[in-house]
């Protein structure tokens, strides 16, 4: 039987709730295929910060760095802690832990209803990679003379050339295994050093992918084009912070953020991934029991695929599949589904 740990990190809001469903789907899916899974729940987050002023404990990468994969649900209560104080945590897992590459799907269920008029799931099925390590999110700057009329905030990206050519290169292979047609966004007519260096290591692998059709699209173009033609597009390409805003307009057009999964994968395997749903933590509707737990098993089926179990990864995809086409809603699709109600309709998909 094969076995994995798994670090459990619920966090804030709605997170423990679509994390225990995703944690009932990855048991029976185990149990189903022979896999099982030894989980090790990290109690961080709001909680821990009321009761010791900060958000995860010192040392806390230590505690996580041998695990094979993190599932996290949701963090962040911006009413007390402001948002960039609950997402450090995150982001120094993702660079302590080289997860470079963060992939977020963008595909409409059969059966659902897209935002744009007139399209259907054979329309919108693609996929956005961002560069996760470095980009915008460096934390690169400072702020001077706070509070008085003369202050400054510098925050300053940071491209490096080995971190573009490996984030597109893992587009290209992404792009090779799916339809051939990769689409980098940028913004090199306005940011002329950083993003005319994508261009420049676009050009420079293309040739080595006869196979896959390249092009590069300015941000502000991939968003428009998006709307207008995304059945146009199958694996996009972005900076940090392009691929961030580029993935929430993939989210709503695949049927809102409540379907919408990810990963932040470490591709060497050297240390372990990390896997959430894109939506937050909604603490508007924290404790009521609607929040939809699609993304967070998704993310689970993301999880297996990259724990090399592709037949468990797509058994729960169909099981997601089905449950919807049958009906299975939650409030944010229309339906009248609790949380716990649409992890049942999972479950019963799968053991039909």
């Amino acid at each position: 039987m094969t076995q994995f740990e798994i670090a459990l990190y619920p966090g804030d809001g709605i997170g423990p709730d679509v994390l225990q469903q995703a944690v009932r789907v990855m048991q029976s899916i185990g149990e189903r295929h022979g896999i099982r899974f030894k989980f090790k729940t990290l109690d961080w987050g709001y909680e821990y910060w009321k009761e010791h002023g900060r958000v995860v404990p010192e040392g806390f990468l230590d505690e996580i760095r041998d695990v094979d994969s993190i599932l996290l649900g949701a963090v962040g209560w911006p009413e007390d802690i402001p948002d960039h104080v609950t997402l450090a945590p995150l982001v120094q897992i993702r660079q302590a832990f080289d997860q470079y590459a963060c992939v977020r799907p963008a595909n409409l269920f059969p059966g659902l209803k897209s935002v744009l008029a007139g399209r259907s799931a054979d329309d919108i099925d693609f996929i956005v990679i961002r560069e996760n390590s470095e980009g915008e999110y460096i934390d690169n700057g400072g702020r001077f003379k706070q509070g008085t009329p003369d202050e400054v905030a510098v925050q300053t990206a940071v491209h490096t050339r080995k971190g573009v050519e490996r984030i597109l290169r893992f587009g290209f292979e992404t792009a090779r295994r799916r339809r051939g047609r990769l689409t980098m966004a940028t913004k090199s007519n306005a940011q002329k050093y950083s993003y005319v260096m994508w261009d420049s290591i676009l050009e420079e692998l293309t040739p080595e992918y006869p196979d896959v059709e390249a092009e590069r699209m300015h941000c502000d173009a991939a968003v428009m084009n998006l709307v207008r033609w995304p059945d146009q597009f199958d694996v996009i390409v972005a900076s940090n912070l392009f691929g961030d805003l580029l993935t929430d307009l993939g989210g709503i057009l695949g049927g809102g953020l409540g379907l919408a999964p990810s990963s932040n994968e470490n591709p060497s395997r050297e240390f372990p991934s990390m896997f959430e749903p894109v939506h937050g933590s909604a603490p508007d509707i924290a404790g009521l029991g609607i929040a939809n737990p699609i993304a967070a098993i998704l993310s689970v089926a993301m999880m297996l695929d990259h724990l090399e179990c592709p037949a468990a990864a797509h058994d729960v995809r169909v099981a997601v599949e089905k449950a919807l086409l049958e009906g299975a809603m939650t409030p944010d699709l229309g339906g009248h589904l609790t949380t716990i109600e649409m992890g049942d309709a999972v479950l019963a998909s799968l053991h039909d």
